[in-house]
């Protein structure tokens, strides 16, 4: 039997229209559902990457630091033995003046050495406690990326076993989504995404709920709900956006959707 073509979305009547709009509106419903299912896990996890490397960078920088301070200890202590080895030699050599004036020379070269071993020494102990302060900050990140990368694992394995469950369910539901999507025309299509987006609650089509908007809930005067009910033309509630369709066109739309998916079932056992 040959298929049957399909409609221009254009030449659709108002009321195919809603329906088309109504049921996209059920599937995208049921993914929602799907995502809050997730709940903040995805967000949990990205937040725990973002942080582990965060930690990770900071490690680096702060083992660079180290690595250059203790460059810079190193360089002190060899000028210590550079300037011992001075103070040694002008030692050695006031033994062998000829006069005041060379050993006081000698004096003060010897003087200026032991400044210099001073100072070496004093920064050789600001630089180790400052290398033993971000040794210590880096335990800590390293203890924290540990407790991160556990929490990490065990959400990961949590949000990978309800993808696992909704998974299959999920692609059936987007696949049969951008189905409908291609029988809408594209400028509607767009208006439903964009109150769609805007909404709280994710409603882009509603009905009549007690006389007011099943979205915002304000009241409809009675002659847009007669219009609403004659689905001769696409209405949007005035204080929301919302397109409006008919609670009884609705229930069609659904319904049709749930004998579709029953054929479908059938078929496939």
């Amino acid at each position: 039997m040959a298929r049957e073509a399909k409609k221009d979305p254009s030449e659709m009547s108002v009321e195919e229209r809603l329906k088309a709009l109504y049921q996209l509106q059920t599937l995208l419903t049921e993914i929602d559902k799907i995502k809050t299912l997730r709940g903040e896990l995805p967000l949990e996890v990205q937040d725990l990457e973002d942080e582990v490397a965060r930690l990770n960078t900071r490690v680096e920088k702060l083992t660079s630091e180290v690595a250059e301070i203790s460059s810079a200890i190193s360089a002190e202590q060899n000028n210590i033995e550079r300037s011992n080895a001075a103070i040694e030699k002008y030692t050695a050599q006031q033994d062998t003046v000829r006069n005041n004036r060379e050993y006081d020379a000698l004096n003060k070269e010897i003087e200026f050495e032991h400044l210099n071993v001073e100072l070496s020494s004093k920064k050789i102990r600001e630089g180790q406690a400052v290398v033993a302060a971000k040794k210590e900050e880096i335990a800590k990140c390293k203890a924290d990326v540990e407790d991160n990368d556990n929490a990490l694992e065990d959400k990961k394995s949590e949000l990978d076993d309800i993808i696992a469950e909704t998974k299959q369910e999920e692609e059936r539901l987007r696949e049969k989504a951008k189905a409908l999507e291609i029988t809408i025309e594209p400028r509607l299509l767009q208006a439903f995404k964009r109150i769609r987006k805007n909404s709280r609650n994710g409603l882009g089509v509603t009905y009549v709920q007690r006389d007011a908007c099943g979205g915002c809930f304000n009241k409809i005067p009675a002659q847009r709900q007669l219009d609403i009910r004659q689905h001769k033309k696409i209405i949007v509630c005035e204080y929301c956006g919302r397109i409006m369709i008919d609670q009884g066109l609705a229930e069609e739309a659904v319904e049709a959707m749930q004998t579709k998916k029953k054929r479908a079932t059938k078929k496939a056992e």
